[in-house]
């Protein structure tokens, strides 16, 4: 691009952030939503609104804010202009605001003065501050959508498996008798409590003025029944946001609360994500992606088939932590009345978090819809271990009606059992845990039939299918009522 004419590169900064690097957040919708142009749409939202308020609390001309709606049509702007000439001011307001005057200057055509309702007593902040808002309420609303669409998918897997036995892991070893019903309802727990904390965020408008006193709307108001706070509430209601009781220049609680939900919802997307992973690697082979036509190919190799969807849902998981960390080292080091830098790097990382959520959302939604389970493979998995993987219900069941022997009690007879067994090629493990455990409990203390029953896995699952039923109880407005829990393996 060192040789392109201006225009050409004019051209090419409007497809720069079309997520070519970023293929979870790559998408229209989170392009529509989270894009420059959104941001460019917004921030012209919010100017076309306050100059609605102006107008109907009569400090305005009539007719002025039809005439800035009809300038504030975000495709009358050059965003690729826009953003180079931001440099000069700091932010981007400064020349669209510029631009936004000029072309209402020149709709004005019965010269009613309606540039006396561009931006008048507002400042950058009040407006980008605001603007950011309505991105992030529109892009969460959408994130909403999906969210609960994972979460229904994945109460259905939760109670159409609620039996389905697997092998329980910890410390990436086999640890206990397990249910995919348990995995799915934990799954889900993640999600639903993480979509909870994002439904229950404000998006408060901003209005404070140059150093936040609302000086310039005190004196916009003098003579007139409206004031700065009852012209904010305005502006609120105009926008669908929440009104805020005082200007927040400096207290970024709503960025923080916005970035930690966002993190949270990445948090949950990413330890599903990390499980399917693991569990759909062809010598584990419990789980499987739905398929689709292109994905998961590879450059190289025709035979494989990638989790696509899986590794794109933990890239963002990772990413999430670091963007979600600079909003609060942003909020920790807002000094003065407005930064010198600190408010700038939040909005880089707020937008990309809010893509990343928003590009996730859709593929963990699509994962939870279409997963294919297979309980022979889990059920292939949980015998590899054998009658050892029930050695902890066996000996809290059985040491107790042992005696003492050679000075050693129930629990460390038992123990020795253990240990002779894992000497033994894991082959062989099975067999010979089983020989030495009746030896070592006569069948008079423990008969065959329940020391058989001790050993089935089906027998030590302790309060599974109880916790799933109270997770799934726990978050009732996330359980679709249609779920039908049709097999998907």
């Amino acid at each position: 691009m060192t040789n392109a004419a201006p225009g050409d590169l004019r051209a090419f900064a409007e497809e720069a952030d079309a997520g070519l690097l970023s293929p979870v957040s790559a998408s229209p919708l989170v392009a529509a939503l989270t894009g420059d142009r959104a941001v460019l749409a917004a921030i012209l939202a919010v100017e076309s609104g306050w100059a609605a308020v102006l107008q109907r609390a009569g400090l305005t001309p009539g007719g002025s804010a039809a005439v800035v709606a009809s300038a504030a049509e975000s495709g009358r702007y050059d965003l690729a202009d826009i953003a180079l000439r931001a440099q000069g001011g700091g932010n981007p307001v400064i020349p669209l605001v510029a631009d936004l005057r000029k072309k209402v200057a020149a709709l004005d055509s019965a010269g009613i003065g309606a540039g006396k309702a561009v931006h008048t007593s507002l400042t950058s902040q009040d407006v980008l501050d605001t603007a950011l808002m309505l991105v992030a309420r529109n892009t969460v609303h959408a994130v909403l959508a999906d969210l609960k669409g994972t979460a229904a998918a994945l109460a259905a897997l939760a109670e159409q498996h609620a039996q389905t036995l697997c092998v329980g892991r910890s410390l990436t070893q086999h640890s206990l008798p397990y249910t995919f019903g348990l995995r799915a309802a934990q799954w889900f727990q993640g999600v639903a409590a993480a979509g909870r904390q994002l439904e229950g965020l404000e998006f408060p408008v901003q209005f404070g003025g140059a150093a936040g006193t609302l000086a310039a709307g005190t004196v916009l108001t003098e003579g007139s029944t409206a004031t700065p706070f009852t012209l904010a509430d305005a502006l609120a209601a105009q926008l669908g946001l929440a009104p805020a009781p005082a200007p927040w220049h400096t207290n970024r609680l709503a960025v923080t609360s916005l970035g930690h939900a966002l993190a949270s919802v990445l948090d949950a997307f990413g330890k599903i994500a990390a499980d399917v992973l693991f569990l759909s690697r062809p010598e584990v082979a419990e789980l499987a992606e739905p398929r689709a036509a292109g994905r998961g190919v590879s450059s190289a190799m025709p035979q494989k088939q990638n989790p696509v969807l899986s590794v794109l849902v933990r890239s963002a998981a990772l990413q999430a932590p670091q963007l979600a960390a600079q909003l609060h080292l942003a909020a920790a080091t807002f000094n003065d009345e407005r930064p010198d830098g600190a408010w700038h790097t939040e909005w880089p990382a707020l937008r990309q978090l809010l893509a990343l959520t928003l590009g996730a959302a859709g593929h963990i939604r699509e994962l939870a819809e279409g997963l294919r389970v297979f309980p022979d493979a889990m059920r292939r998995n949980l015998d590899l271990a054998g009658p050892l993987l029930l050695a902890e219900g066996v000996n809290a069941a059985v040491a107790p009606l042992l005696e003492e022997k050679d000075g050693r009690s129930g629990k460390q007879q038992l123990q020795d059992v253990v240990d002779q067994t894992l000497q033994e090629p894991p082959a062989g493990q099975a067999a010979t845990y089983r020989k030495l455990l009746r030896e070592a409990v006569p069948a008079a203390v423990v008969p065959d039939a329940r020391l058989e029953e001790l050993l089935d896995p089906a027998s030590y699952l302790g309060q599974a299918a109880e916790i799933a039923r109270r997770i799934l109880a726990s978050f009732p407005d996330h359980v679709s009522p249609n779920a039908n829990g049709a097999s998907r393996g």
